[in-house]
């Protein structure tokens, strides 16, 4: 038990993925193993939408003041950086073939909308919903939209102790998906062994191909889309500093799976390159938050997935709307480690989708996530670094 408790999350699922598969092949009636995958993804759908309601909330109740006019440079290009990232994943999302496995009894599509029109209307319509009914029914469109209303209203009317109040439960809702997601390995394992169980050991060989694609799709981000929002912005070679960030800050947050825990060796990197305080103090906790490219692609990839298996055709404005709302809801995928799976129900939504499919989805991501989730902190963090000093460089050049 103790050197089960010195291993990382990672680890652990990684074994229990092992521990899975040979059991499927070797011991295929074990009562109850099956249900282990069941109930941690029903626990993660209990919670998720309430997660997503206090942490949007939450975060833009937080953040009144960002400062002056180079922070704002910089969120311009955190969302700039992030819708780009999203484009991409859905570019490749809808040209690649990349079907999941999933419970055949609830692919229901019959509320598939059938255009653009549709889409709109019913994002629209879904969004003007009660909120208690649909933190209860699994709506994100509507959580999302009444999230940022409570969001922006408690900018201007909460004092200090009730924004304290709401950040402390989110932090209780955190903790309490915390403590479901320290369970991951053993639904790893439940939810390997069926898959196994009925669809054989090639019904794995799916996820080795989402993993190519989701590290292909960021590795892209890192080396061509976020050099280039570089260049334009300082009009000169951008690979020095690119490399410098990705050497500093992204192999760290690789390894350490969290923004948050990489922000002083952020800071750090700031510092050697001599960048003002006044910006990076502000920027790169704020970067931790808000700024997920590898979350937008993530949604992006596994969302479009899932759209796949399910059946339903995609036209170019409703992956428009896709890629806005990726990144949108990628803001809010911070608050807790694998935060980037529990929002792709929210873009699952836009296609009609509904809860028990997309929460499939959310535990095949954490089957994934032992290389997943390391690529895209990284991308994330060495990216809060990056777009910091571009813009303090760019400012330094124009003064």
């Amino acid at each position: 038990m103790k050197i089960w408790n010195k291993l990382s999350l990672v680890q652990r699922i990684l074994i229990c993925t092992i521990l899975g598969i040979v059991l499927a092949l070797f011991v295929p009636e074990i009562p109850g193993l099956s249900l282990c995958g069941k109930l941690f993804v029903n626990a993660l759908k209990s919670l998720a939408p309430i997660l997503v309601l206090f942490l949007v909330m939450s975060s833009l109740a937080k953040h009144k003041n960002t400062g002056e006019s180079k922070i704002k440079d910089v969120i311009f290009l955190y969302i700039v950086g992030m819708l780009l990232a999203g484009g991409l994943a859905v570019a490749v999302g809808l040209s690649v073939d990349i079907p999941l496995v999933l419970n055949s009894a609830n692919t229901n599509t019959d509320q598939v909308p059938g255009n653009i029109g549709e889409v709109i209307q019913n994002i629209v319509l879904s969004m003007f919903t009660n909120p208690v009914q649909s933190a209860i029914s699994g709506n994100y469109m509507s959580i999302l939209f009444w999230a940022v209303v409570f969001g922006l209203a408690a900018q201007d009317v909460c004092d200090k102790n009730t924004l304290e109040s709401i950040e402390s439960i989110s932090k209780i809702l955190t903790k309490a998906i915390e403590w479901i997601i320290s369970c991951a390995p053993f639904g790893v394992m439940g939810l390997i062994y069926a898959t196994v169980l009925e669809g054989g050991l090639e019904s794995l060989f799916v996820y080795g191909r989402i993993i190519l694609v989701l590290v292909a799709v960021m590795s892209a981000v890192a080396l061509i889309i976020n050099p280039l929002i570089v260049f334009v912005k300082l009009r000169r070679n951008p690979y020095p500093l690119v490399f410098q960030c990705l050497r500093e800050s992204g192999i760290t947050a690789f390894f350490t799976r969290s923004s948050a825990a990489n922000i002083p060796i952020n800071i750090a990197l700031c510092e050697k390159l001599k960048l003002d305080k006044a910006t990076y103090s502000v920027s790169i906790p704020l970067g931790a938050t808000i700024n997920m490219e590898g979350a937008s692609v993530t949604i992006s990839i596994l969302t479009l997935a899932a759209v796949q298996t399910v059946g339903i055709n995609v036209d170019a404005p409703t992956a428009l709307v896709l890629c806005i709302i990726s990144a949108v809801s990628a803001c809010g995928a911070s608050g807790v480690a694998g935060g980037s799976l529990l929002l792709i129900p929210l873009a699952c939504n836009l296609f009609g989708i509904n809860q028990d499919i997309s929460m499939q989805v959310v535990a095949i991501g954490f089957m994934i996530s032992v290389v997943q989730d390391s690529f895209e902190t990284a991308l994330n963090s060495s990216t809060d670094a990056l777009f910091t000093a571009t813009c303090d460089l760019a400012k330094r050049r124009n003064s």
